[in-house]
Order: C-alpha cells, then structure tokens, then sequence
C-alpha cells in the first residue's frame, strides 16, 4: 500500500529521552520517506523536545509541527520558530483529518 499523498498525525506526550519519543520520531522519518504527509504534535513533556536534531531534520524535510501552548507556557519554555503553538481544537482537527492517527504516551 503506497503512502503517497496519506496523512499520517503522531501525538507525542513523553520526553525526548523516552523510547516512545524516538519511536515516534522514528515513524514519522519512514512515513515521510514513504511519501506521507506527516503532523506532529507534542503536548505535556514532548514539548521540551522541540530543538531535538532528529525532530530539526524532520521539520526540513516537511514534517508539519505543532506544539501545545499551555504544556509550553507552563514549563516556562520559549517558542521554538519551527513549531505552530495550539491548543487541544487543533489537536482535534488533526485527529479529524488524518488518514491514521498514532499516539505515543
């Protein structure tokens, strides 16, 4: 089955030292390498990983990033240039949206 042109949203709530972390840095690399348009949104700890490398080089190769503005706001951290901040509607959307919708806690 081709990936081309599917859309594939990742919600990530663990910290960047976390394997579910990587792990889903990881599915969204192949489902962009496979074509995919990929979304991806961090909320709670997952927002202290935005200036992660693996997540830099997934932004620059077209990975759509969202971050959750209260998780950001309420650990004190400042915006990330390449990161949208929303709320949990937009969340939803992406939910809505998505061909499939993977979430890793």
């Amino acid at each position: 089955m081709s990936l081309r042109g599917k859309k594939l949203a990742l919600l990530l709530s663990t910290p960047p030292g976390q394997p579910a972390f990587q792990h889903g840095l990881r599915l969204a690399d192949a489902a962009l390498a496979a074509g995919a348009e990929v979304y991806l949104y961090c909320i709670d700890e997952a927002v202290r990983g935005l200036d992660e490398p693996p997540l830099r080089d997934l932004t620059a190769r077209g990975l759509k990033l969202y971050a959750c503005a209260y998780g950001a706001q309420q650990r004190g951290l400042e915006q990330n240039p390449r990161a949208t901040y929303a709320g949990l509607a937009l969340l939803s959307d992406l939910m809505a949206a998505a061909d499939r919708f993977v979430s890793f806690n």
